[in-house]
């Protein structure tokens, strides 16, 4: 477990910020230059607070008043940057040693072969980083955080600056991760997607501050209303189980209280608990579904609330039947001529080949953190 409440003043930037992270991925999640790599420095020693504590698993790293500031290489945490950051002279196989050094006496040693085979870099070991794509250099980069056998992982964007197909191929690296090594992990983003997938605890954070902590679904869609995150950011997450498979078409049918949803792709087995992000634009509201639609998710709901500026949108929030909220952008037009207002019935309608199964996140692990 790790505690961190802590102050910084850089210039005009004041950084105040307090959680707590018990098991599995806490990210900290807002916008560029809310504070979150500046958090995670300060977690891993490479700042120092002008006030405050860090305390990990019981271990005082930071405690301004009694004068205690661990260094960094003694405080048994892994670091995988944006950037990977490897010794380019040196091979896969001696990046991936060289983290082994900082393991000092932990006790319980991360294996070598277990890192190796979990992220798949064994033909990689006798090449060089010049030699590898950025979602191999990626790979590495986590291995070689994971053979210092750390007490906590620290990730800071680390698929910032990769596609997305290289993206989808490492976030189930990440739950691996956290599912077999059982490392608590902080993972930076301002990617919804990742967050969604990955967290069992989200920090949002605005202007250097705690704003909200809670659950992807309490934080995530409408929850990021007043704390300065984009409208077009703002996608929901919604949770519903593996009902069936249809691989004469290649879709998976999710149960939701409020309907049946379409992914592309086979994210069964069936009865499995998953999480699924809708994007505000992907959403089209009606009154009534009307006749038959090349759209196979239709959503039950009630609006709670419409939002509105001098611009052309609407953010809509709907309640859905059962469990979860959603929220869509339309126009105001589109709007005013539905007549829809608070409180009134509504139908969301999203389409299948906006939702993949590769960006849906298993919510059976999150029970059990």
């Amino acid at each position: 477990m790790i505690t961190v409440d802590v102050a910084l003043k850089l210039g005009a930037f004041q950084l105040d910020v307090a959680f707590e992270n018990e098991a599995g991925i806490t990210c900290l999640f807002g916008r560029s230059g809310a504070g979150k790599s500046m958090t995670i420095n300060l977690i891993a020693g490479l700042a120092r607070p002008d006030r405050g504590r860090i305390v990990l698993d019981g271990r005082t790293l930071v405690d301004t008043r009694a004068g205690t500031f661990v260094p960094p290489h003694r405080r048994r945490v892994g670091l995988v940057f944006q950037d990977a950051r490897l010794f380019p002279h040196l091979t896969v196989n001696q990046n991936l040693v060289y983290g082994r050094m900082f393991a000092g006496e932990a006790p319980e040693r991360v294996m070598f072969d277990q890192v190796v085979e979990t992220l798949g870099i064994g033909h990689l070991l006798r090449r060089r980083p010049s030699d590898l794509s950025g979602g191999e250099k990626q790979r590495v980069s986590i291995g070689r955080a994971l053979l210092a056998s750390p007490a906590l992982l620290l990730m800071d964007e680390p698929l910032a600056s990769l596609d997305v197909e290289r993206k989808l191929e490492i976030l189930p690296l990440i739950e691996t991760l956290r599912d077999t090594f059982g490392v608590p992990i902080v993972y930076v983003s301002h990617a919804v997607e990742e967050v969604a997938r990955l967290a069992s605890r989200v920090v949002v954070m605005e202007n250097g501050r705690v704003v909200t902590v809670g659950t992807v679904e309490e934080v995530l869609g409408p929850g990021l209303r007043d704390v300065g995150i984009s409208r077009f950011a703002r996608s929901s997450v919604l949770q519903g189980t593996v009902s069936a498979v249809d691989a004469d078409y290649g879709l998976t049918e999710v149960a939701h209280p409020a309907g049946r949803i379409w992914l592309v792709g086979d994210a069964g087995p069936e009865r499995r608990e998953v999480r699924i992000v809708v994007r505000p634009t992907d959403v089209t509201l009606a009154r009534d579904p009307g006749q038959t639609l090349s759209t196979r998710n239709i959503l039950a709901g009630t609006v709670e609330r419409i939002d509105t500026d001098d611009g052309a949108f609407a953010g809509v929030s709907v309640a859905l039947d059962g469990q979860g909220h959603l929220f869509a952008l339309a126009t105001r037009k589109a709007i005013d001529e539905l007549a829809i207002g608070a409180g009134d019935r509504v139908f969301a309608l999203i389409k299948t080949a906006a939702l993949d199964q590769r960006a849906v996140a298993n919510t059976e692990t999150f029970s059990e953190l």
